[in-house]
Parts: C-alpha cells; sequence; structure tokens
C-alpha cells in the first residue's frame, strides 16, 4: 500500500511540476498574486461549507438519540478534510480516524459513530454526483456539444453507477460481510474493543430508514458543494478573470468531480489543476489561469487543514469518554479513559 502511495504521489508531483514548467511558473505565481485578497475571502468563506457538512454528519449521529454538540462536529469535520488533504491517505483516512474520535466522546459508541460515518459519506458522494449532474445540466446550456462534452457526461454516468452500486451494496450487506470479516480476524488476532461494531449493518440501515434525516443531511451536502461555486466566483473575480456564477458553478461541480476521482494521488495533485484546465477552457479561460484557480483553493485548503491537524492532536489527548456514560451498542457503562 505504501508503495502505491508513493508511486501515485510521485506521479504527482510530477505532472503538477509538468504544468507548471509548461505553462509557465512566473505567469501562474502572477496571477495568485494579482488575487492575493480572494484568499483571505475564501478561507473565511469556507466556514460556510464546514459548518454545513458538520450539522448534516451531527443529523445522522444523533438519530433518535439526544443532542449532540454542533461544535464536536466543526471540529471534527475540519479535522477530516486537513487529514485528507494534506496526508497521503487517499482521502479516506480522516473518516476512519474522526469516527474513531467520535466513538469516544459522549459515549456515542464505536458502532453508531462507524454507522454515522458511513452514511456521512455515502450521502455526501451521492450529493456530489449529483452536483456534477447540475452542473453539467448547466454546461449543457451554455457551450455547444464536442468531445469534451460527450465524455464529460460519459465519466459522469460512470460516477452515477458507481455511487448507485456504493448505495446499494450497503443495503445488499457489504458492510455485514465486512463487520463479520473484522470480527474474525480480530478473533484471530486478539484484538479487544471489536464487538462494539456488531451490528454494524442494521444500525446503518436503520439510519437510511430514518428518512427525515437523510434527506435533510443530503440537502445540506449538496448545499456544502453548492457554495463552492461562489467561491471559485471570488477566486476568480480576484485574478481578474470574472465568470458568470454558471460558469463558476460547471467549474466548480466537475473540478471537484476531477478531484474526487484522483483519490489514489495524494492531494490529488496534479489530477486537480488537469481537471480545471479542462473544464474552465471550455469558458476561454487560460490554463494559467484555471491552475491558478486550484493552487487558490490549495491554499485555503492548508490555511485550514495545518490548524485542524493540530486539532485532531488535541482531540486524541482530550476526548475521552465520559465516566459513567452509557454504551450505545450494549447498554452498558463505559469506564473513563486515561
Amino acid at each position: 500500500m505504501r508503495l502505491i502511495t508513493f508511486i501515485a504521489g510521485t506521479f504527482g508531483i510530477g505532472l503538477t511540476v509538468w504544468m507548471l514548467s509548461r505553462f509557465g511558473l512566473h505567469d501562474i505565481l502572477a496571477l495568485i498574486a494579482t488575487g492575493g485578497w480572494s484568499i483571505a475571502v475564501v478561507i473565511i468563506f469556507h466556514a460556510t461549507q464546514v459548518c454545513a457538512s458538520a450539522l448534516a454528519w451531527k443529523i445522522l449521529a444523533e438519530s433518535h438519540r439526544r443532542p449532540l454538540p454542533l461544535g464536536d462536529f466543526l471540529a471534527l469535520r475540519c479535522a477530516r478534510e486537513g487529514i485528507n488533504n494534506l496526508l497521503p491517505v487517499a482521502q479516506v483516512g480522516g473518516e476512519v480516524i474522526t469516527a474513531r474520535l467520535l466513538s469516544r466522546r459522549h459515549g456515542v459508541g464505536l458502532r453508531r459513530a462507524a454507522a454515522s460515518t458511513i452514511c456521512d459519506l455515502t450521502i455526501e458522494l451521492l450529493s456530489q454526483v449529483t452536483f456534477t449532474l447540475i452542473g453539467l445540466g448547466v454546461l449543457f446550456c451554455l457551450v455547444n456539444r464536442s468531445a469534451v462534452t460527450d465524455e464529460l457526461m460519459e465519466s459522469a454516468g460512470a460516477a452515477l453507477l458507481l455511487g448507485a452500486v456504493f448505495f446499494g451494496s450497503q443495503y445488499l450487506g457489504a458492510v455485514s460481510l465486512i463487520e463479520g470479516l473484522l470480527m474474525r480476524i480480530a478473533d484471530h488476532l486478539g484484538w479487544g474493543g471489536m464487538e462494539d461494531i456488531r451490528g454494524l449493518h442494521h444500525e446503518i440501515i436503520t439510519l437510511y430508514k430514518t428518512r427525515s434525516s437523510s434527506i435533510r443531511a443530503g440537502a445540506l451536502q449538496l448545499l456544502g458543494w453548492s457554495l463552492g461555486t461562489f467561491e471559485v466566483s471570488i477566486i476568480m473575480h480576484g485574478v481578474g478573470h470574472p465568470l458568470s456564477l454558471g460558469q463558476c458553478l460547471v467549474i466548480e461541480s466537475v473540478g471537484q468531480a476531477a478531484k474526487s476521482a484522483g483519490f489514489a494521488v495524494p492531494g490529488a495533485l496534479g489530477v486537480s489543476e488537469g481537471g480545471y484546465i479542462i473544464i474552465a477552457g471550455l469558458f476561454g479561460v487560460s490554463p494559467q489561469v484555471a491552475i491558478a484557480l486550484s493552487l487558490i483553493k490549495r491554499l485555503r485548503e492548508i490555511a485550514w487543514g495545518l490548524p485542524s491537524l493540530v486539532g485532531w492532536q488535541w482531540m486524541e489527548l482530550h476526548w475521552i469518554v465520559p465516566a459513567g456514560a452509557k454504551n450505545p451498542a450494549h447498554g452498558t457503562e463505559i469506564p473513563e479513559q486515561s
């Protein structure tokens, strides 16, 4: 696994260096400097997306249970993004780590924490596919059909199929199979604490069947993706190449889809920039401006990610199960951890 990550990371770095040299590092840096004010604005504006995503996760985690503090989910969401964006974890390690942290908070329990995280990730994926399809619909209203638009539509169809398979497999028992495999491995190796995930499949299906929560979470996730449209608009105005909101929506939806498709490459280095070059080029945006757009978004990721990584370490040390809290999975008291 480390070898694959190393190869993918080397590929991403090489692709990024090639694009910077091919399209002119000096010109790209000049554009970023021109849009300096937009960097501060998008860093602040990103808080709206974090709030929408954190609230969606909170709704799923507390279904039929006592309310949980929104501040905890804001901290967890920041840590999740920071880990996925800045560490070589294939954009999924943040979910594993924050699910474990959530399980230690307010006696939530590992089963509920894992189930809510899996549901949140699935709904986030489906809402992104929806956002991408909306973006492509707007694209076809703005530009003429071409080989690029046809390829984008084919890619969107594949993403829709993947999302349907990911969602459907959970209903068909894929999580139950994984759960059983983990239990057998834990028994064989003598790992403790794995009993807490027994019944994970049932917990996930129960969350999905709570339709009001699922629908509200999906709407909030879609809102979070949509707010990225304004982020692109702010940056494009900052670098002196303003576009309409419709064009910004298309660039954001397809650009984020390209980033997700490059999950195997740490930080989607090069892949994200390439996606912005292709889609922004349909609106007459030069590769230099498209790369500057992507790099400014990366600066925002770093500005949020570095403090979030520090916060993650703080939560590892200070988030403990309250003494006498009930384990939702078994109804037994959980001893306080030190």
